[in-house]
């Protein structure tokens, strides 16, 4: 009875998820995998100030509003699930 649900949930989720994963990979977030290792050790602190595009605040909201949309859908799942069950 709830199987279309989960299974649209489900689908949906790893939709989205694969979208994030390929913007990801297409910018470039995963090309200096060696740098990774030696940031722990870098006692410097980099005095310079990054300023914060108008493309990068919309980019921090979008993601706040997929992760409140996420979390939505989730209540609204559990709640008809409870309701209907």
């Amino acid at each position: 009875m709830y199987y279309p649900y989960f299974v649209t949930y489900m689908t949906l989720g790893l939709v989205i998820s694969l979208v994030v994963f390929f913007w990801a990979l297409n910018n470039g977030q995963f090309r200096d995998q060696q740098r990774a290792r030696y940031l722990p050790l870098n006692d410097a602190a980099e005095g310079q100030k990054v300023k914060v595009s108008r493309f990068g605040r919309c980019e921090t909201y979008a993601l706040f509003f997929l992760a409140a949309a996420g979390i939505a859908a989730s209540a609204a799942v559990l709640i008809f699930a409870l309701y209907n069950g």
